[in-house]
């Protein structure tokens, strides 16, 4: 079950749309890259090299940004706020980035090392067309 959000948002997660995550840089200043997102359950997922700019400073400020506008109709967006819960690694984390990677590539994750999956509690989402 994923959470009680519009359903523009939902579908623009639930579609291999590339999202951008924005977390914060230890000077304060924004830190923003693309990636791919789906829903685990509740949470937003997501995955990345544990030593990652993203992963330090998220173990820093569990904050998170997401903007995800849709691959085809760039005029329909999305816009996530929360913080991450929860860091799964090992094989629970690899069930996750393959869910991820299934719905991106149509495959398991390739690289099979370096990598983990955070769950966002999504705070607040909103959806817009402007189409």
């Amino acid at each position: 079950m994923t959470p009680s959000v519009d359903p523009l948002v939902h579908r623009l997660v639930d579609e291999p749309n590339i999202a951008h995550l924005a977390t914060v840089l230890p000077d304060g200043s924004p830190h923003s890259v693309p990636l791919w997102v789906a829903w685990e359950g509740e949470h937003l997922a997501f995955l990345t090299g544990p030593t990652s700019r993203k992963a330090r400073n998220l173990a820093r400020d569990a904050r998170v940004a997401v903007s995800i506008s849709d691959r085809e109709r760039s005029w329909e967006m999305a816009q996530l706020r929360g913080r991450v819960v929860r860091v799964v690694d090992g094989d629970d984390g690899w069930a996750i980035i393959d869910r991820i990677s299934q719905a991106y590539l149509g495959t398991p994750y390739p690289l099979r090392e370096d990598r983990v999956a955070f769950l966002v509690e999504v705070e607040h989402a909103t959806g817009e067309s402007f189409g």
